[in-house]
């Protein structure tokens, strides 16, 4: 029987040719299912594969049942339109082609902010209507100017190589930039954003829509901002709140903004932003150039022939490329790791420069190498959300310019199996180690220098303090006046009454009042809030 592919959304021909060279593949081209559910979901129970764009919505209500379809292949980069969770359960690969729409979507914002900064639409709407506007149009060069690039993945480096062609000075934030990375690119690295938004004339976002960077673009962060900014997004439209926007723009604060992406897309007829006068705005055309459309259909192709015809899995955003035999086999320990890593993700840092694993005891004979790309999804998970997994982790750390290294050693310590996470930035090294306690339990047992027994889930406040009498009693009746329950704690020292860590696993995130009164104690010297998944919660990478 024919590998059965199925395409929903319009592709370019020469991705739906390499798929009908194949001898094995039926191709059908069927673009009117893209809004039909009960007839997407009836084609595809004859389906093998899938291939869409965006214009299809992939719904947990159309995969529920699907026992023949086995991958879906997203001919671009994001995959909101995919329920990647239903897929994952009902055991199917959903695979991206995050390489194809970089070129396109950088020149598009490079487009988007020489028409913002010349008034390109204003003085082509004004001539066409008769007018010769010309001493009213003055607009602004790039050259000299600042631009701060949010997110320096493929996109934004490639945003980046552009803006220095025009002779601009470029600053960029990026959780993973290393300062080694910023300066090959020829850019200077930000460590915290809010030392970020006062220094640009330009602001460019090419970040992931996550739970935090969800309206980034507020009316906070644009108070921040130089006086006379001006802001492109051609990312998500979830990253800014255009009623903020919308004011700031009314007020003079920021001089105008270029937006290719909306939320829900097409944005409605009241949107705050697509009539004023000082916003440039485009249809999400940032992928939409010839080029680009036959780069991300030919590599979708190339994606499905390798994984139907050859078992090869690549690009995808909810699998491994490992069975499932060693997957149950490591599933604790990918799942330790993972939580090391968003566990330093959350901790204050500097620039990061570099990660070393170290392996001891029994887990020093297993697939490392899996282990430390679960280290390397769980420490960039926070600002790359749902994208990063097994497949694309050490890939983006690269990208970045940050070394991850291992090391071994098969003496097992004080543990069966021992887990150790340093990661060195221009600041300071930080240490995690963990264990497993059974076959289920993750446990923290040392952070810096200090031993512990912490449980690795849920809410952590972490604080590192004085070693005096009463200060445990006075954080529970803190926590206590606002009704969060304190669930385990757990102390670490190495003198009585010297420096000691303090770790709390709180029922419930404590608010910022609780938080300040932490920190305000005379014996404590820092606090951290660390949010992890809940005890045996697993993303859905791990789930297959």
């Amino acid at each position: 029987m024919p590998h059965r592919v199925l395409v929903t959304d319009k592709v370019s021909e020469e991705g739906l040719a390499l798929l009908k060279a194949e001898p094995d593949f039926e191709v059908i081209v069927r673009t009117e299912l893209a809004k039909d559910v009960p007839g997407l979901k009836a084609a595809l129970r004859e389906a093998d594969a899938l291939v869409v764009r965006s214009g299809t919505q992939v719904t947990a209500e159309i995969l529920e049942g699907q026992t023949r379809l086995k991958a879906i292949a997203r001919a671009g980069v994001g995959v909101d339109n995919i329920d990647v969770p239903a897929a994952t359960k009902n055991g199917i690969v959903v695979m991206n082609t995050p390489g194809g729409n970089t070129v396109s979507t950088a020149e598009h914002t490079m487009a988007l902010m020489l028409a913002l900064s010349r008034n390109v639409p204003q003085a082509d709407a004004s001539l066409k209507a008769g007018r010769w506007d010309r001493n009213k149009l003055t607009g602004r060069q790039l050259e000299g100017k600042t631009l701060g690039i949010i997110g320096m993945g493929r996109v934004g480096q490639a945003v980046a190589q552009r803006a220095l062609g025009f002779e601009m000075r470029v600053l960029g934030f990026d959780p993973f930039l290393s300062a080694e990375r910023a300066t090959e690119l020829g850019i200077e690295s930000i460590p915290h954003l809010h030392q970020l938004w006062g220094q640009c004339d330009y602001i460019t976002l090419h970040t992931p829509l996550t739970a935090d960077t969800k309206d980034l673009i507020n009316a906070e962060t644009i108070a921040q901002m130089r006086p006379g900014v001006r802001i492109i997004n051609c990312a998500r439209g979830g990253l800014i709140d255009p009623a903020a926007l919308r004011e700031a723009i009314d007020s003079g604060h920021v001089a105008g903004a270029a937006v290719d992406v909306f939320e829900p897309e097409p944005p409605p007829a009241d949107h705050p932003l697509v009539g004023h006068p000082k916003v440039v705005v485009t249809p999400h055309l940032g992928a939409s150039t010839e080029e680009a459309q036959v780069a991300v259909a030919e590599e979708a192709a190339r994606l499905l022939v390798d994984f139907l015809a050859r078992g090869q899995v690549r690009f995808a955003v909810n699998m491994a490329t490992l069975n499932r035999a060693e997957l149950d086999d490591l599933r604790q320990y990918l799942d330790l790791a993972r939580r090391l890593g968003m566990l330093h993700a959350q901790m204050d840092r500097g620039i990061i420069k570099s990660a070393t694993l170290r392996y001891r005891g029994e887990v020093a004979g297993k697939n490392t190498r899996l282990i430390t790309a679960a280290f390397a999804a769980g420490w960039m998970e926070t600002a790359l959300g749902g994208q990063v997994n097994l497949v694309n982790a050490e890939a983006g750390l690269k990208e970045r310019g940050i070394t991850l290294t291992e090391e071994k050693s098969t003496d097992p310590g004080d543990f069966s199996s021992m887990i150790q996470a340093e990661v060195e930035t221009d600041r300071k090294g930080y240490v995690a180690s963990g264990t497993l306690f059974g076959r289920e339990f993750l446990r923290l047992v040392r952070l810096g220098p200090y031993r512990l027994d912490a449980h690795l889930d849920g809410n952590l406040l972490i604080f590192t303090h004085n070693d005096r009498p009463g200060l445990i009693g006075a954080l529970g009746t803190e926590f206590g006046k606002r009704g969060v329950n304190i669930a385990q704690m757990n102390v670490g020292r190495e003198t009585q009454g010297g420096e000691a860590i303090g770790v709390v696993n709180l029922d419930a995130v404590p608010d910022e009042e609780a938080l300040k009164a932490v920190s305000d104690h005379p014996d404590v010297i820092s606090v951290s809030f660390i949010k992890l998944p809940a005890h045996g919660e697993l993303p859905s990478w791990l789930q297959l």
